[in-house]
């Protein structure tokens, strides 16, 4: 194996759109399991916080369970350092092939944790071991889905077809609340809170064996095969992308903390508020699964707006709508009483999350060169999840706990939406070149 810095844009592998399709829909559908079975957590907090961390307090047991939701973002630069390095070497394929049957068993056994009342403190011990292993291998997967898909697409389309990797994490959010509303539609609280609670967890089962049917019928990317043909696959992809592409990773840093810090509010705390506020918990979830399936419905058109005016403008128009939007979004869920008032904002806040996904992936993989782009893409990704994503839910419910105002994270948005600003215009514009090799 010999090390290669060559970063030189050169024409991409000729690839068909018929290929393009198939990865895209493999990447897509596998990264939307991947994040049910990441997300189902989230919508079951209220549920489960009681039985892992029971407190005379309700805000304590929920500040306790969505603590253990971010802390499953601390392993994923573990695991993006681990798969980047699996596709970065051995393949695309093969990585993205082990991130999917890791995550399903991680939920799977989420599903049959004992409670605190059946073990006592065993049973919180697990369930933050099993959020790790599980932090962990989600950690290789939206990085790899983007690295398969963006060297799988023709030049000029990797917007379009990208845009499938958003649509699947963000309908991963919406299926999971699709699942939870409708147990907890069919089942009592009594019975949602003994055994309910359970069922949204197993559900990933059968779903990750859907994903590995259509993963492994899969080859590995044109970039890849030709990069192994050529010896060009480097011995340390991380020590690599660290030394030679610091101001890459850090780009992709902001943008993810913006990406995710605008996001994640909208995907995992919007449910928790509405409830706090006083509408109907199956009603929100019901709201919530709606609402982000139909902003879903707009992210191709914001892969067209990408591969047509580029990368930059997408992104600084999606940062700046969050500046604007951000307290009338939380103003107008506060103040209203009906469901169809808070769906509409809902959607508008999630279509504008569209708006900063979509041309985020694509511009990623354009920021590194071929030998370590799974590995540079995971890495930045992953830190900023970590110091906006997963950590969103928390402090959003923190701030309004030590505020005693229920906008207050309204000022937390404005915040990350900043940071993406000042990051995207330290960049220039990526989308009209080949994939740097």
């Amino acid at each position: 194996m010999t090390e290669t810095t060559s970063s030189t844009p050169t024409a991409t592998p000729a690839v068909s759109e018929s290929t393009a399709r198939r990865a895209a829909i493999a990447g897509g559908v596998g990264t939307l399991i991947e994040y049910y079975d990441f997300s189902v957590y989230a919508f079951l907090a209220l549920t489960i916080g009681p039985l892992f961390f029971p407190s005379e307090r309700p805000a304590v047991s929920l500040l306790l369970t969505l603590a253990v939701f971010g802390s499953a973002y601390v392993m994923r630069p573990l695991g993006g350092w681990f798969f980047g390095r699996l596709g970065d070497r051995t393949g695309r394929r093969r990585a993205l092939v082990v991130t999917v049957v890791a995550m399903g068993v991680c939920c799977a056994l989420l599903g049959m944790l004992p409670t605190y009342a059946q073990v006592g403190i065993l049973a919180p011990i697990l369930l933050v071991l099993i959020r790790l292993a599980q932090g962990f291998s989600a950690g290789g997967e939206i990085g790899g889905a983007a690295t398969y898909i963006a060297e799988s697409s023709p030049a000029g389309r990797r917007g379009i077809y990208g845009s499938l990797t958003p649509i699947g994490s963000t309908l991963g959010f919406a299926v999971a609340a699709t699942v939870v509303g409708l147990v907890s539609q069919l089942t009592t609280s009594e019975q949602m809170s003994a055994w309910g609670w359970r069922i949204p967890f197993l559900v990933s089962i059968p779903l990750a064996a859907l994903c590995l049917w259509a993963r492994v019928k899969l080859e590995d990317t044109p970039e890849f095969e030709e990069m192994a043909d050529q010896a060009e696959v480097v011995r340390s992809p991380l020590l690599q992308v660290v030394r030679e592409h610091p101001i890459s990773v850090l780009r992709v840093i902001g943008i993810a903390i913006a990406m995710n810090g605008t996001g994640y509010i909208g995907l995992t705390y919007f449910n928790i508020y509405l409830v706090d506020v006083g509408f109907p918990q199956q009603s929100v979830y019901w709201t919530s699964a709606i609402a982000i399936a139909l902003a879903c419905a707009s992210f191709p058109i914001a892969g067209i707006l990408t591969d047509r005016f580029g990368r930059r403008p997408v992104l600084l128009g999606a940062y700046a709508a969050y500046l604007v939007i951000a307290w009338p979004a939380f103003a107008i869920m506060g103040a209203t009483g009906s469901l169809v008032v808070v769906a509409l904002v809902y959607i508008v806040y999630m279509m504008f999350n569209g708006l900063a996904q979509v041309p985020a992936f694509p511009q990623f993989t354009e920021l590194f060169p071929r030998q370590v782009r799974y590995t540079g893409v995971a890495l930045g990704f992953n830190i900023g999840t970590i110091i906006a994503g997963g950590s969103a839910p928390y402090i959003a419910a923190q701030l309004v706990e030590t505020t005693g105002s229920s906008m207050a994270p309204a000022y937390w948005v404005m915040a990350v939406a900043a940071v993406g600003i000042v990051t995207v215009l330290t960049m220039r514009e990526t989308g009209k070149s080949a994939l740097p090799k």
